[in-house]
Order: C-alpha cells, then structure tokens, then sequence
C-alpha cells in the first residue's frame, strides 16, 4: 500500500464494506440483528438473475410449482412457534396474534393452490371450421413484492402465493421493521423447493425500495403501506409502464345503529377490531360512529372491554397489546391526542405512557370521546392503539361523517337487519362492508381498496388474475 494516502486506505476499507441497518426490538429499544442495506446497484443485480429464472420456472409444470408451495406451507406448520418468536421480537406483534397469523397464512396459500386452475386455463371463445378464436394467460414475469410490516407473512404471501403458481418469479422486499420474518420466509421456500433465482430476497430502508420500484425489466410491482410512499411508488414506476398495484391505508369507520340487538358484545367485537395487533392493521377499526340512543351502554362495554387488553411483553402468551412497531409512530399518536384535547375531546382512557415501560416504543390503549371530524383523529389515519368515539343522530348523520374521508378501504355497520346494513354500505365508497363484524380479510373475498387506499386487487379469484396478462389468438385454417 505504500504511495496511498490514509484517506484513500479509509475511503477502500468503506467502499469495500457492506451496507448495513439494524434490527431493534421494539419492546426494548435494542438492536438484536445487523442486516444488509442493499443498494440500487444490488437490486438491479438480483433482478438480472430473475429474469433468466422466471423462465424456467414457468416452464416448470404447474402440479410441480404447486408441490413446491405445498411443502412451504408445511414447513410454515412445522416451525410455526420459531417464526412467531422471531416475528413477536422484530415488531412487537403478542405471540398469539404471530400465531394465529402464520396459521392463516396457510389457508391463504393453499386458497390459491385449489383455484389456479380456474386462472390459468385457456378459453375457446369462437370456433368453426374455419376459425378459432381462444385465450391463453401468462405470467407477467418477475413480480417486485414490496410488503409491509404489520403482517409480514399475511401481506407478502398474498402476492408471492399467487405470483409463483401462475410462474412468475419474484423480487421480495419485506420491510426494514419485518425484515428478518422477510429472510426465513425466503429460506423456507428455498427449502421447500422455490430456486434460488425464482424468489429472491433483497433487504434495506427507503432507498432500497425506492431502487426497487424504478427498476426496469419487471412485469408488475406489488406495494403495501402508507399512501404517501404509494404515491411516490407509482412516480419511480411510471417512466417504465409497468402494472403497479398499491394496497394502501384506511381510516375505517364502524356504525352501531340504535337498533342493534347486543350493545355489550357490539362494544366488545369493536374494541376488538380497533386494538387488535395494537391496532396496527390497514382495516382496523379507527373511527367509532354510535347512536345517541345507546351511546352510554355502548361506551361503559367498551372502556371495560378495553381495560381487560392485557399489556405487556410481546412473548406472554397472556399478552393482547404489544409495543407498537415504529419508534416515530409514539410522538404521532401522542400529537393526535393533543389535537383532539386542545378541540374540546375528552380522554375518556389512556393518554398517559407512565405505567407502561419507559424502554421501548409503547402508546397506552387510549379511547377519545367528544371528537368530531375537525380533529385530526378522526381525519387521520391512527395505525396505532388510539380510537375516538363519535355521539350521532340517526343513519343520516353516520352515512355523512363514515363518507366524510379520502379513504375507502373498509366500513362496518352492527344493526337487526342484514337489509339495513347492507343498504347503509352500499352509499359508502370502500372495498370491503361488513355487517356485525370488522378487521377481517378472507382468501375467498378480493380484498381491494378505494380512493387514497389504493388500486389493484389481491385475495379471491381476482386476486389470482392480477398475476397473469391475456393473450388472444386467431387462428385460422389456409384456404
């Protein structure tokens, strides 16, 4: 090395080392792992051996594609109590409800595995004896998934399921807070038989994705989180007209009518919906709408509800309320509460953190009352345990403020009648109604949303057929 100054030595030593970001436990602020922060110049690289490998794998037969992911479902039952260990550690999710995810991530995979067939066939639309008109559908290519924290394995096997059984391949980039649930999946569908350059796993910050969604070569581009990094998704991916799907946030309103038959259990399935996974779902319950009639009822169920959610360590089996994922997200929440307060709300729940650990990221299960919609907890999306509850006079009025938002992911209404919550629904722009129940997603039903929560659709069989392109043919007899 003799002639190199030491700046040139220390600029190689950096140069030559790999970018690196921590992993924290968000129920105690320590960094439990190191992992690699890949660089565009990664990402373009990954993608180049994906390219090639998309080809093999769909023209590897599907029953054999279908095996592959049936063994990665069985490897999801056989380390079942690992993987929620590692996915309680990394985001704060209770150890049940990281359970209880992975569990239903089995059905969600095998829902894909017992309908591709419906996708993938061909269809004879016009045949004579001379001319024969018939569809094919094939796979878009290589599929950038892009996933999200707060069900890591829900969210990203919603695209990766469906993507590699109609042969695509697939770029995975979980997020920086799920990243290491992100690495075991990715080794778990290389163990059940998924190549190596089929399914590969790219890890890192904003700058990675970002690398992700300009990339040029990819069939489609599969997002899940806020409306603002979709936004700027959809900017990096439009110089290459590539299909993007974003399956973006909520603030999502339930109605309870005066005329619903069990107040307590309204409250009790309610209060549920807004804190579980602390509240850190895309349909969680974040706007409460109740008839003045029962309002009192409804409010002493639900504040006892609510003060029965244990809170604690993520790893108690006993635990309902974790900390929350983000470091960011604790000052947000408490500025959402002093919003409301300074505009007349009271806080009928909560709002303190001086019970709760003073390491870690942790909100207390908060409940406003006296809100109305010039505060931001009702404007806002919360994404975290924090609810604010609204008095309202009749269908009119709960119709008028449920609309009043730039979202339309889900709405729910509890009422006697199927009719008359149906009906209430069907004046809402969301994607998703549910009448005597909220915070659900099934394999069977698409899953999509409206406005600012996003375009695309993932689950049911139009899920499926977002992950193939039509190709027509005539074909006709020489004459």
């Amino acid at each position: 090395m003799r002639g190199w100054s030491l700046q040139q030595i220390r600029r190689m030593i950096t140069v030559s080392r790999p970018r690196l970001f921590d992993v924290v436990n968000p129920a105690t602020g320590i960094k439990i792992a190191e992992l690699p922060d890949d660089s565009p110049q990664d990402v373009s690289e990954k993608l180049e051996r994906l390219s090639g490998g998309q080809k093999w794998w769909n023209a590897l037969p599907v029953h054999e594609r279908r095996q592959t992911l049936e063994r990665f479902n069985d490897l999801l039952r056989e380390n079942l109590n690992s993987l929620a260990e590692i996915l309680s550690t990394e985001m704060g999710k209770p150890i049940k409800q990281s359970k209880n995810e992975i569990r239903a991530t089995v059905d969600r995979v095998r829902f894909y595995l017992s309908h591709y067939e419906k996708i993938l066939e061909e269809q004879t639309v016009l045949e004579t004896s001379r001319l024969k008109e018939k569809i094919l559908y094939e796979p878009l290519g290589v599929i950038a998934n892009i996933s999200a924290w707060n069900y890591p394995y829900f969210v990203s096997a919603n695209v990766f399921a469906a993507a590699l059984i109609t042969g695509n391949s697939v770029l995975y980039k979980p997020s920086e807070y799920a990243s290491l649930s992100g690495r075991e999946i990715t080794r778990l569908l290389h163990e059940a038989g998924v190549p190596k350059d089929a399914f590969v796993l790219c890890t890192g910050k904003g700058e990675t994705g970002a690398g992700v969604a300009s990339l040029e070569g990819l069939g489609g581009i599969f997002f899940t989180g806020s409306f603002k990094t979709g936004v700027e998704i959809a900017k990096a991916a439009a110089p290459n007209l590539v299909k993007v799907q974003l399956e973006l946030g909520g603030k999502d309103p339930v109605y309870v009518r005066h005329d619903v038959q069990n107040v307590a259990r309204a409250a009790a399935t309610i209060a549920d919906g807004a804190f579980y996974n602390c509240g850190q779902s895309c349909c969680s319950v974040e706007r409460v709408y109740v008839d003045k009639k029962i309002y009192p009822e409804f409010m002493e169920n639900f504040i006892k509800t609510v003060k029965s959610f244990k809170v604690g360590d993520p790893l108690d089996e006993e635990t309902y309320i974790g900390p929350v994922a983000r470091e960011a997200q604790v000052p947000y929440l408490s500025s959402q509460v002093q919003d409301a307060v300074r505009k007349g709300a009271n806080v009928a729940m909560g709002g303190s953190s001086e019970s709760l650990p003073s390491k870690g990221f942790w909100f207390p299960p908060t409940v406003l009352t006296d809100v109305d919609h010039t505060m931001n907890v009702m404007r806002e999306e919360s994404f975290g345990p924090l609810i604010g509850i609204q008095m309202v006079d009749g269908d009119a009025e709960a119709i008028n403020f449920m609309s009043d938002t730039p979202y339309g992911l889900t709405a729910g209404v509890f009422c006697k009648s199927c009719n008359d919550a149906e009906a209430i629904l069907r004046e809402l722009e969301v994607g998703t109604g549910y009448w005597n129940c909220c915070d659900r997603v099934s394999p069977r039903l698409p899953w999509s949303g409206r406005k600012a929560s996003g375009i695309g659709v993932t689950l049911g069989l139009d899920g499926l057929r977002s992950f193939v392109q039509p190709k027509g043919f005539f074909l006709q007899q020489q004459w």
